[in-house]
């Protein structure tokens, strides 16, 4: 079951840390300007800029041809939505998902926005999501199975009516963004990988407000529910522990923005 897993060091694992926390301190900056009105790329231009002045490379720019720093989903769009023209609305939801190479390690964490007064059914999504992704990363220890990641994402969001996405998963992580194992928001408890010290992944749910089904769009990356109705996407770089896993991504300081904006 191991084949071409890397299991990391605790020196590397603290490397992935510092890339993922970069990630975090991005996306507070993305916080700290987003909101009715904004274009998506500003967003973009604004990620890139604050990665690279922090010494670091966009992960995502370029990676098998994307053409910018961040993946910028909003409302309906899944994830890989392209940065463009678009002005963010009031009453969007928007994912902002990034990526950075710091010191040959990647860190990768996302975040739904909420953009000025969004209804409350599509709040409550939002939060599900979340709470599906610390519920994931709870089960996320020594001697536990992949099985038990999809399991707790997928009861507690089935469990609110929301549906998750079957295509799309986590994945390992360290100085590529893409290694195995892949991580299902679905499955079964006690099937699938034994998690052992060492394994880094990237756990990401993402959640539709209506029924599971996503379609690819025309330009390659964009994915959309199918039913054209809201989906949210919550992701933390975490490296598997023995009493508790450990979250190398932070969301506290995008949280400190949003909360002083209020």
């Amino acid at each position: 079951m191991s084949k071409g897993l890397y299991y990391k060091t605790k020196e590397e694992i603290e490397l992935l840390r510092e890339s993922s926390l970069l990630v975090g301190k991005t996306l507070a900056e993305v916080a700290k300007v987003i909101k009715p009105g904004v274009t998506t790329l500003s967003l973009d231009k604004l990620a890139y800029e604050f990665i690279n002045d922090n010494k670091a490379i966009p992960a995502f720019l370029n990676y098998s041809g994307f053409p910018n720093s961040l993946c910028i989903s909003v409302n309906s769009q899944v994830v890989h939505g392209i940065p463009g023209k678009y002005e963010l609305k009031d009453g969007d939801i928007v994912s902002v998902d990034c990526g950075v190479i710091k010191n040959q390690f990647v860190g990768d964490s996302a975040y739904t926005f909420a953009i000025g007064e969004v209804k409350p059914e599509i709040l409550n999504l939002l939060k599900v999501t979340k709470e599906s992704l610390y519920k994931a990363i709870e089960v996320a220890i020594v001697g536990k199975r992949l099985g038990d990641i999809g399991d707790a994402v997928q009861a507690h969001a089935e469990m609110n009516g929301f549906s998750v996405v079957r295509e799309l998963v986590g994945h390992g992580i360290g100085m590529n963004l893409h290694e195995a194992p892949e991580v299902p928001n679905y499955g079964k408890k006690g099937s699938g990988l034994k998690l052992q010290e060492g394994l880094v992944i990237a756990i990401e749910p993402m959640i539709n407000f209506g029924k599971k089904a996503i379609k690819q769009h025309n330009d390659g990356w964009t994915i959309t529910t199918a039913d054209d109705l809201p989906s949210a996407h919550f992701e933390h770089t975490i490296a598997i522990g023995k009493e508790k896993a450990d979250i190398l991504s932070s969301f506290d300081y995008i949280e400190h923005v949003l909360n002083n904006k209020r």
